[in-house]
């Protein structure tokens, strides 16, 4: 009778799925410690204002006036530039953008010579209250320099109940909750595969394993799929949970819920290719966490875990944006809040899979079977 090599790998895998699901290591890293964020920001709600707003300067607008140069050098108001209209709707309906405004220069004649018209949504409730102040601000001060006893230079026109347009709310949840999931694969992926194949290779199980007819392709294949099994439960579970307590958005419903599942799964295979190197670089049980560690952390606080690249210095912006974690969080957020499909996110999955060819071609060459 043919030996089955299918069969083994199951049995190894249903071995494997076992061990893990005995380690409380593996229940921390995958469920406690991500619901503990999720709970806490689940039940924050809404966050707070930003230091800097930024804000979409109408293409119709007159720059050639004191007011432009005080809102542009003021540092608390960052003008964006935008080629592309539907992004910048898209932003401004998301909330990314505190608001639009207008600078036009009046008729003669007309009580001022300058008017600034604000227009924002509901997703920013949190931004255009600060920002009207700050321009509120900017018309005063550029007012008291031009005229010394005579009228304002610029009127503001803006009127909440019409200027501030009703939108669908982003909620702190729909961002938190893809960050904590992919933090959850990232560490399942580096630190679980690490320590699995370091410690059977250590107790000598793999040598055992090679006195037995099952190739070494099922065995990685076998210790593999239960890791994959594992995780890919503890991704439907974090998501089912984030969506029916806290409201968390599944634009597409089912639909939506299963390209959050592969782009998961995608995800997860490349954290793996990660724990296949530490693995074979590690000497000894002490030295995986530093490895790990290093691949981990910057990852885990850079790649948008708990807010966007936009924050740090833009030296640090391409650094963060090259992570792969900072793709696989754009994608999540992209794909469940935005309503984008996997093609619409297909350069955030290229650039995932460019990262574990290059990771797995690594972990062909360092990984030890003994």
């Amino acid at each position: 009778m043919k030996y089955n090599q299918i069969t083994a790998m199951l049995a190894i895998t249903k071995a494997s799925l076992r061990s893990i699901t005995r380690s409380p290591s593996a229940m921390i890293f995958s469920f406690i410690f991500p619901f503990i964020f999720i709970i806490v920001f689940g039940f924050i709600g809404n966050s707070g204002g930003k230091q800097t707003f930024k804000v979409y300067l109408d293409k119709q607008s007159d720059t050639n006036n004191v007011l432009f140069q005080t809102i542009k050098n003021g540092g608390f108001i960052k003008l964006m530039n935008y080629d592309n209209n539907a992004l910048l709707q898209s932003d401004f309906k998301k909330g990314k953008l505190a608001g639009i405004i207008k600078i036009e220069k009046n008729k003669i004649g007309s009580l001022t010579p300058y008017s600034l018209s604000l227009k924002s949504c509901s997703a920013s409730n949190d931004k255009w209250p600060q920002l009207k102040y700050l321009l509120e601000n900017n018309i005063n001060e550029v007012s008291s320099k031009v005229y010394t006893n005579r009228m304002d230079y610029v009127s503001f026109n803006f009127n909440p109940q019409q200027d501030v347009e009703t939108v669908r709310a982003y909620k702190t949840i729909d961002f938190i909750l893809p960050g904590q999931l992919s933090f959850s694969l990232l560490s399942a992926g580096v630190f679980g595969v690490a320590f699995m194949f370091f410690n059977l290779r250590n107790a000598l199980v793999l040598k055992r394993f090679f006195a037995t007819p099952i190739n070494r392709t099922f065995i990685i294949l076998g210790e593999g799929l239960s890791r994959v099994i594992f995780q890919l439960i503890t991704a439907v579970v974090i998501i089912l949970v984030g969506y029916f307590c806290f409201g968390y958005t599944l634009i597409n419903g089912f639909e939506t819920f299963i390209d959050m599942i592969i782009l998961s799964f995608i995800g997860l295979l490349v954290f793996m290719g990660f724990g296949f190197v530490v693995s074979g670089l590690a000497t000894s049980d002490s030295s995986i966490p530093p490895f790990a560690n290093l691949i981990t952390l910057p990852q885990f606080l850079l790649g948008g875990t708990f807010v966007t690249s936009d924050f740090f210095p833009k030296w640090l912006q391409p650094i963060a944006n090259a992570m792969p974690l900072t793709h696989l969080n754009a994608a999540l957020r992209g794909v469940a809040f935005e309503g984008l499909s996997l093609w619409d996110v297909r350069i955030e999955v290229l650039i995932l899979l460019c990262w574990g060819i290059a990771v797995y071609a690594v972990a062909v060459k360092v990984f030890k079977w003994e």
